[in-house]
């Protein structure tokens, strides 16, 4: 079969060439491409570039000025572009052997899979190129969870969470797709049921370079997971608890320190208003900002709506500590947890509308290409 291999890369210069050459050799004989989408801010299109010239096979070069969705945007991107119906994804980092593509096409090829996922954790696969003890803990434990959540979709995998697979480009909807961080995987088998076959690969050591991985990706994490399962709304109040216990940690804070409850509620409130609109932008509303206006415009909706309805509901905790002689910390989590419908309504309809635009024709990321045709 024709194969495009899709690698997204953010500052990964010092992997190219190695990976071109690797690749390049692991396919020997067979008709396929190479293409990075790449988000750098270092020279890694540049050494891209280099390392293409001097292949013997076609590497095409995406390079995203205003890189969207992370890496799974990258990924989707690279579908978009892919000369190829099946195509490979796997890391920039070498962690992915691809001295395994060889065996995850001949999986493929019995024609009984709509995908092949790279597996550490199925039987000959290993898991030894995570950092550390607590980074192999915390996968396992996240598989684990991702599973729970999609037992029907994800029973026919023991890795949802691996970047190294093979998929059939048109079995999946890509305009379904709604890629957030890293993990596009779990993205394309919770969208729609696949046929899912695995091989076992040893999840190798970083050939060179840092780690991506943070708190940040984290948090990404637990958005999409949640948004897979039970919609924004959920991922909405993930954000709107982090933000609660914040406001309550907060202000009992405040009061232990000897500051009234009111004023100790007000100076929370304005915190935590400031903090969840942040993630409200770069978590739950990610895929509708580019659409919605100005970000300062953003805020400000934000911030007058959520300083209005703590008007409100400050009264509110008021009445209850004084009338109902309820302790002011429960107080404040009650009218919190009164306010969250309120408040999605609020941000999803008016805050991250999309604006009404003249339509224009938008036009896909050019790919750039070097070495010799595909099957040429």
């Amino acid at each position: 079969m024709d194969l495009t291999v899709i690698v997204p890369t953010f500052n990964e210069g010092p992997n190219v060439a190695e990976l071109i050459r690797r690749v390049g050799a692991s396919l020997s004989g067979r008709s396929f491409e190479i293409l990075f989408v790449d988000d750098s801010t270092d020279d890694t299109p540049d050494l891209i570039r280099q390392a293409a010239d001097a292949a013997d096979f076609p590497v095409r070069l995406i390079h995203r000025d205003q890189p969207s969705a992370g890496l799974g945007g990258a990924v989707v991107d690279g579908f978009h572009a892919a000369s190829s119906r099946w195509c490979l994804v796997m890391d920039g980092d070498l962690q992915h052997p691809p001295e395994d593509i060889p065996r995850m096409l001949d999986r493929a090829a019995g024609g009984d899979v709509d995908i092949v996922v790279a597996s550490r954790y199925v039987a000959g696969g290993t898991a030894g190129g995570l950092a550390n003890a607590t980074r192999t803990a915390v996968s396992r434990a996240s598989t684990l969870v991702t599973k729970s959540m999609f037992p029907r979709k994800l029973n026919g995998t023991t890795d949802p969470m691996t970047g190294f697979f093979l998929v059939d480009r048109e079995a999946i909807e890509l305009g379904a797709l709604r890629p957030r961080g890293f993990k596009i995987l779990l993205e394309i088998l919770a969208r729609r049921q696949l046929r899912i076959g695995e091989v076992p690969f040893a999840f190798a050591s970083r050939y060179a370079g840092e780690s991506k991985a943070s708190f940040a990706q984290g948090m990404r994490f637990l958005t999409q997971l949640a948004m897979l399962r039970f919609g924004r709304m959920s991922a909405f109040a993930l954000v709107g608890g982090v933000g609660a216990v914040a406001n309550l940690v907060i202000m009992w804070g405040l009061i232990r320190l000897g500051m009234d409850y009111l004023p100790a509620a007000i100076v929370a409130s304005e915190v935590t208003i400031i903090g969840n609109f942040l993630l409200l932008e770069y978590l739950v509303f990610a895929d509708m900002r580019a659409e919605s206006g100005q970000m300062r415009v953003r805020f400000i909706k934000s911030f007058a709506f959520n300083n209005a309805e703590a008007i409100i509901r400050i009264p509110i905790l008021a009445l209850l500590v004084q009338s109902a002689h309820i302790p002011s910390v429960l107080a404040a989590a009650i009218t919190l947890a009164a306010a969250f419908v309120v408040r999605f309504v609020y941000h999803a309809l008016f805050v991250y509308a999309p604006k009404r635009v003249a339509q224009t024709a938008v036009k896909p990321p050019v790919a750039e290409a070097t070495g010799r045709t595909l099957g040429s």
